[in-house]
């Protein structure tokens, strides 16, 4: 069985992890890091210290109406991209642990576009 990090649980909620296949759980924010539970294999699991958090992507749609997916970005291990039945109320539990200048939106379409043209342009002019 595994051990939690969390020692008080603020919230649990249904949600699906991105890692190479899509993986069905729960996700499990507290007082010690986020985790994700894999609903069918308890050895596939997701374990996140606060420390080891450096940045929360959400991506926004809508003008904010609208969150599909959300990411972790830890400080060593890259990043792993979450979706869940209530995105707005896992990033206000998560906003209790990670600095708000560390939760930030994720780049749009058209932003991507933007900057791999000016990328491209400046290369080539210099």
């Amino acid at each position: 069985m595994i051990q939690s990090l969390n020692t008080k649980v603020d919230l649990v909620i249904d949600a699906t992890a991105f890692t190479g296949l899509t993986d069905y759980g729960k996700v499990m924010v507290g007082d010690k890091g986020f985790e994700f539970y894999n609903s069918r294999d308890s050895r596939k699991f997701i374990q996140i210290p606060w420390e080891e958090v450096d940045y929360v992507i959400a991506s926004v749609l809508l003008k904010g109406k609208w969150i599909p997916r959300y990411a972790i970005q830890t400080k060593k291990n890259g990043a792993y991209t979450f979706s869940s039945k209530e995105p707005k109320t896992v990033l206000r539990a998560v906003s209790k642990y990670v600095d708000p200048s560390h939760m930030v939106r994720s780049l749009g379409f058209f932003d991507v576009v933007k900057r791999a043209l000016q990328s491209r342009f400046k290369k080539s002019s210099s």
